[in-house]
């Protein structure tokens, strides 16, 4: 397998805490932010921990006062945005990783070994993707692609 790694940088990491745990609130989120012209990439639920979640998504640090602008209407509701930008994202794709056990593994040891502080994954059959801290990025991306 020879995987295609790429890399996008300034991208910056919201994450909206207790957030109603429905699919009627995180359309809504979206919603508003595709209004403002603002391209989403990376998007992560988590579990519902009773009635509410966290909703984790990317954007690129061009859009962050655009974003902070919307984020900031949300405290009102209980909800507790963080926001952090100057990230990198690192994908790693492949079709040949779709039933291979063990890419993700393989992945994640090489960002450990390289101490990298992961902010968020994502994942698809063919593809996995990191979003490490800019300070991370070089040791990360270079574990990643010796693995490769």
């Amino acid at each position: 397998m020879k995987p295609t790694i790429t890399v996008c940088d300034d991208v910056t990491l919201i994450i909206l805490q207790n957030v109603p745990a429905n699919m009627t609130f995180v359309t809504q989120v979206f919603e508003k932010i595709a209004s403002m012209e603002i391209d989403v990439d990376m998007i992560s639920l988590t579990p519902p921990q009773s009635s509410l979640t966290s909703l984790s998504f990317t954007v690129s640090d061009d859009d962050l006062v655009k974003i902070l602008s919307y984020t900031s209407t949300l405290k009102d509701d209980h909800i507790k945005p963080i926001v952090s930008s100057g990230n990198c994202k690192i994908s790693v794709s492949d079709a040949a990783m779709e039933n291979c056990p063990g890419v993700a593994a393989k992945i994640f040891a090489q960002a450990a070994q390289a101490g990298a502080d992961v902010r968020l994954i994502t994942t698809s059959e063919s593809q996995v993707s990191l979003l490490v801290t800019k300070s991370d990025f070089d040791a990360a991306f270079s574990a990643i692609q010796s693995a490769f």
